[in-house]
């Protein structure tokens, strides 16, 4: 039997959709549809039952285990209780755990699965400078408030400490790549990781979400929504405005994110060039995860993703400045 990885996406989505029928009935859901929404590191479906609407996230690519998960859900309750920050209110299942636990072959093993409530708003999508000014006021409240929270017993928090977040560099063993560019690679994540082990020394980690980007935001009058936890880890503030700012790359758009930033709280005291090197860090953390992705038209695409993230980060070898504009 093919595992799960080596499906037909379509194949997929149906193995993932009779999970999330299963856990629905675990979180004590009617439901009255249940659709897909996204099949991508994660599968996300929207459950309508009468007049609420749930997310129900079926993990499949992440790393999260049921301890991470719960540090996620609490903070995420935190954040909306105590914070002035739109989340996701996450549900319990019936039995009082954070996730549903669903057992099934095609799926190839067993599933966590977790639910919330469904945000209200339209998808952000792309950074403008209007949302990148609202992303930075809401990420310091996020950093404000994590500086005092703490992970509740029988949860934990991973910690971020290097470009690919503790995964094996993958993308060096690629067979499409020349000696150059797996030059370029090498040389890429050395000055990364260095760079993330003095921005570490500099300030104290705490919580952050560390996948802030326009996908995992909602428009909320002149606010922005935040969901996908997912990624939640012990790093240092620094880390969610490096990320932040390798998707709204362009100078205007990256001025309103620190202006945003700076309307709460002041911005990390880093050095320019190590920000650059963290930015750079998304570049190639991504370039590494689609390689070994568990979707296969992500994975299908990696080679060619992994041959643009050489020639991008070339140009900030060589500028100092990287962006994603590079071909």
């Amino acid at each position: 039997m093919a595992d799960l990885a080596d499906r037909p996406e379509a194949e997929q989505v149906e193995i993932l959709r009779a999970v999330a029928v299963d856990a629905a009935a675990s979180f004590g859901l009617d439901v009255v549809r249940l659709e897909p929404v996204l099949v991508a590191y994660n599968a996300t479906f929207r459950v309508d039952e009468g007049a609420r609407s749930w997310a129900l996230r079926v993990l499949v690519g992440s790393h999260s285990d049921a301890s991470h998960v719960a540090a996620q859900q609490a903070w995420q309750l935190a954040l909306a209780a105590e914070a002035d920050v739109l989340v996701p209110v996450p549900r319990r299942t019936t039995e009082g755990a954070w996730q549903a636990s669903v057992r099934s072959q095609p799926a190839a093993g067993e599933r966590l699965v977790t639910a919330a409530g469904w945000l209200a708003g339209d998808d952000v999508g792309t950074f403008d400078p209007s949302v990148a000014s609202a992303l930075g006021a809401t990420m310091a409240r996020m950093h404000d408030h994590a500086e005092g929270w703490s992970a509740p017993a029988g949860s934990s928090v991973p910690e971020y400490r290097d470009a690919l977040f503790g995964d094996a560099p993958a993308l060096l063993d690629a067979r499409v790549l020349t000696t150059a560019a797996r030059d370029v690679l090498r040389r890429s994540l050395e000055i990364a990781d260095a760079a993330h082990a003095r921005v570490h020394a500099a300030d104290a980690p705490r919580i952050l979400h560390a996948d802030l980007h326009a996908g995992n935001l909602k428009r909320a009058g002149s606010e922005v929504a935040v969901f996908d936890f997912d990624d939640a880890a012990l790093a240092v503030p620094a880390l969610d405005l490096a990320i932040a700012a390798f998707y709204g790359d362009t100078s205007d758009i990256r001025t309103a994110l620190d202006a945003g930033y700076r309307s709460v709280r002041a911005l990390p005291d880093v050095d320019p060039a190590d920000l650059e090197a963290l930015v750079a860090g998304r570049q190639l953390l991504l370039a590494n995860d689609m390689l070994g992705s568990a979707t296969a038209s992500l994975r299908a695409q990696g080679e060619g993703y992994l041959l643009r993230a050489v020639a991008r980060l070339e140009a900030w070898l060589a500028t100092g400045r990287f962006s994603r504009s590079v071909a």
